[in-house]
């Protein structure tokens, strides 16, 4: 017997997507968030991650094959979840031109927010090249070898935020979040607007 049956008014699930360009604080502030929410967390680049590691002949490059594998394989997952009535926090660099054709659908599963992650240039270029060196495991999402900071500022500069249809936050991540996660959860809960002036 469904909710509806039991006279239970069944609620569309929420999906929260937290996107920004490569080192603006993404990974960092879904998982905060998913924790102060309590709903699980999707990452597009811990799938890769997961991916690489059970095909041990794997070499990153960019566009390589498992970037595709994974695209399909988060937006299934995030379909199952809404489909389930699962609320969840997403989180990728979704750039409107590649992504939009996933997220599409999914809005008619369920509620979207979007949260935009904000930094500035060179404190996302120095974030990239901290977690190159640090984080073993983030080394399947780009080529090997030392990063260009040129390219990645360029990489930087020309993110593209997806422009769908929903209520959406910008979040500063440079250091403490503005506005802050009590209040960047309740827009993932509630949908509230945030006036950070």
């Amino acid at each position: 017997m469904d909710a509806e049956m039991r006279g239970h008014a069944v609620r569309r699930p929420r999906l929260v997507v937290v996107s920004g360009p490569p080192g603006s604080g993404k990974t960092t502030l879904a998982h905060a968030l998913g924790r102060a929410v309590g709903w699980p967390v999707i990452s597009r680049d811990e799938i890769k991650q997961g991916m690489a590691h059970a095909d041990p002949a794997f070499e990153p490059a960019p566009e390589d094959e498992l970037a595709l594998r994974t695209l399909d394989t988060f937006f299934e997952v995030l379909a199952v979840l809404a489909r389930a009535g699962v609320d969840t926090v997403a989180e990728a660099a979704f750039q409107d031109r590649l992504w939009r054709p996933g997220l599409e659908p999914l809005a008619a599963l369920a509620d979207l927010r979007f949260v935009h992650c904000v930094v500035d240039r060179d404190v996302a270029v120095d974030r990239i090249a901290r977690r190159r060196r640090d984080e073993p495991l983030r080394r399947v999402h780009s080529a090997p070898g030392a990063p260009d900071p040129a390219a990645l500022a360029a990489r930087h500069d020309a993110f593209q935020r997806v422009r769908l249809e929903g209520p959406a936050l910008e979040v500063d991540t440079t250091g403490e979040y503005l506005p802050g996660l009590d209040e960047i959860a309740a827009f993932a809960k509630d949908a509230r607007i945030i006036d950070i002036r």
